[in-house]
């Protein structure tokens, strides 16, 4: 391993880690999500591994396919940036659209009081809500959609300073090189990515949200919406 190298595949897994934790569209979507859809650890964790996969691959793939036509190092970062525009208007779409969503929940689950008079004359009421009691079959297929659309809208995301980092060594003719670098830069993100959610997940368990807790839905609708709105307007 030559010197250069050396200090690519260092470089690489820092700004791998910085990259993933500045933006918070790699963990926030998952962690929210996982939260309003009651998914499991195991399950949220799957999801985020899986979407870290397809969110590195495109960028990795990307990378070898420039260095081995010679296509300029500015063009591949334009097609990465039309490609980062895009994701971040898929996520503010996907969120508004699921706390638009989320809030019609919200209202139809909304408790209310009945009364109910016994033979003896006793009153007792009670509060209850419909949303749960009249679930149709084919509502669960919106268990199955999401994590599909959040796979879709990362494998779209681009991971903006992998292009530089892989196209250094291809300028020097190191085929092995390219992969060192394109392979600690995916373990350093993905890894990070698993490590935040993870860790948030976990505590998330322990808030009590009360009264919020039918805007479950709503919430998480606008976090993943205003994590589109950071890296679309803030660069994140």
């Amino acid at each position: 391993m030559t010197e250069a190298i050396s200090i690519l595949a260092g470089t690489a897994a820092l700004i791998g880690l910085g990259h993933t934790l500045a933006g918070p569209d790699h963990y926030l979507p998952f962690i929210v999500m996982g939260k309003a859809r009651d998914w499991s650890i195991g399950k949220t964790m799957g999801i985020t591994f899986l979407c870290g996969i397809g969110h590195v691959v495109g960028s990795i793939a990307l990378g070898l396919i420039g260095a081995a036509l010679g296509i300029a190092l500015g063009k591949l970062e334009w097609f990465e940036a039309w490609r980062g525009n895009l994701a971040a208007q898929l996520l503010i779409i996907f969120g508004f659209t699921y706390a638009v969503w989320g809030l019609h929940r919200a209202a139809k689950n909304k408790p209310h009081v009945h009364a109910h008079v016994h033979q003896d004359g006793a009153v007792h009421t009670h509060k209850h809500v419909h949303a749960s009691e009249h679930a149709h079959p084919h509502g669960l297929k919106t268990r199955h959609v999401t994590p599909w659309v959040l796979f879709t809208i990362f494998v779209l995301g681009p991971c903006e300073p992998l292009i530089p980092l892989i196209m250094y060594p291809a300028a020097e003719h190191s085929g092995w090189g390219m992969m060192l670098v394109a392979g600690i830069f995916a373990l350093s993100t993905i890894g990070t990515m698993m490590a935040v959610v993870l860790a948030a997940s976990w505590g998330i368990r322990f808030v009590p949200l009360g009264t919020l807790e039918r805007y479950t839905h709503a919430l998480a609708g606008a976090a993943v919406c205003v994590s589109g709105l950071a890296i679309q307007f803030l660069g994140l």
